[in-house]
């Protein structure tokens, strides 16, 4: 005789949940302050489940941007995952931040459990911050939302990216199942400059369609706020980065944006690598200095 599989309860006797309503929360909570000696202090690193950061590195000089690494041990995303990341950059602060290794967005579980990723970046007057996160693969069947949050002071400086790959191609596994929403908000002083909603569902006309995705695997997102002349950024990147369909640059509300939509992970990170190198002078005042992780 067959047996008959023992359906999963909602909850054991842990507490630990299997159902729609599982999550699994991290936290972390970062806080930069410029002393009067001109050099940028992480004061605050608060943390909750498996976010973590190491210390803070200056491979500019003492008084140069405060560059930290964000640490997620798992090395993925999963179903129920709740990561939750907020940084605070103080008057006059710099503080540069990126990731040891790409964000793996795992195929959702059995209960189609969604996970979710929020990052609120709050930038004071005068200020300056680098969110420069190294690539989000998406495999095949994940489910969940990005939210990035960025709030500015009235003189405040960001430039940052996003780097998304759908599926592992080379492996000859595609997206071709779940959905990924991603959401960006901007403001200055309240006032929205950039708010944005993008689906990414491969059951929608949108994903193949010339006027949607167009069947691409991979697309980014640069943005530069805080440009004295976003114009004249404009020519230097177009000067400066391979001329190529694949890519486009504008400014509108104050905030440059380039975007890159193909099918090569490597071209969208060396595009967004090149055009951070043009345009961090403008923004730092100083010459871009790859962090260290990246060459590891």
């Amino acid at each position: 005789m067959t047996a008959i599989p023992r359906a999963i309860p909602s909850t054991t006797e842990s507490g630990h949940r299997f159902d729609g309503h599982r999550r699994w929360a991290a936290s972390l909570e970062l806080g930069f302050d410029a002393h009067a000696d001109g050099r940028t202090r992480l004061v605050r690193a608060h943390h909750r489940g498996p976010l973590r950061v190491q210390r803070s590195f200056y491979p500019e000089g003492r008084t140069g941007t405060c560059h930290v690494y964000l640490l997620h041990p798992p090395g993925g995303v999963v179903s129920g995952d709740a990561l939750n990341i907020e940084v605070e950059v103080a008057a006059g602060a710099q503080a540069l931040l990126t990731t040891p290794a790409a964000n793996k967005l795992y195929r959702t579980d059995s209960h189609a459990v969604a996970w979710e990723q929020n990052a609120r970046l709050r930038v004071a007057d005068n200020a300056l911050l680098e969110w420069l996160p190294q690539e989000t693969i998406a495999f095949d069947g994940s489910r969940g939302r990005q939210t990035t949050t960025i709030e500015l002071g009235s003189q405040a400086r960001c430039l940052g990216w996003e780097v998304l790959a759908l599926g592992r191609p080379a492996s000859h596994l595609p997206f071709a199942t779940g959905y990924l929403e991603q959401r960006f908000h901007m403001t200055r002083e309240g006032r929205p400059l950039w708010r944005e909603r993008q689906p990414l569902d491969p059951d929608h006309p949108r994903f193949l369609g010339h006027w949607g995705q167009g069947g691409a695997t991979v697309q980014a997102s640069l943005w530069a706020v805080g440009l004295d002349d976003p114009q004249d950024a404009i020519a230097a990147l177009r000067d400066a980065l391979p001329s190529s369909r694949r890519w486009a640059v504008t400014a509108r509300n104050e905030v440059l944006l380039l975007r890159y939509l193909g099918d090569a992970r490597n071209e969208a990170w060396s595009l967004c690598e090149a055009a951070w190198t043009v345009l961090r002078p403008r923004l730092a005042g100083r010459e871009a200095q790859v962090p260290r992780i990246w060459k590891t």
